[in-house]
């Protein structure tokens, strides 16, 4: 049987990512979120939504959206 999944080292990586936080952010967090879009819901989320240049990058994302106490609702890569 043939495999349809292309495999991981052949994968391109993601452009940018966006992550869904439960709670809203004030507009003093958008500095401390690099170049990323802060969008607020109508539903008390917050979209994050930006480029990352490596894994390493995103690990400090993570890290710095855990600081901050906020539920992660989602993580969605974009490829543009």
């Amino acid at each position: 049987m043939a495999s349809t999944n292309t495999p991981v080292e052949n994968q391109k990586p993601p452009d940018s990512y966006e992550l869904c936080l439960k709670g809203h952010l004030d507009a003093r967090w958008r500095d401390w979120f690099d170049g990323f879009t802060i969008t607020l819901t109508a539903t008390g989320e917050t979209i994050l939504t930006g480029s990352v240049a490596d894994q390493a990058a995103l690990h400090g994302l993570l890290k710095k959206v855990r600081n901050l106490g906020l539920p992660l609702l989602s993580i969605n890569p974009i490829n543009v």
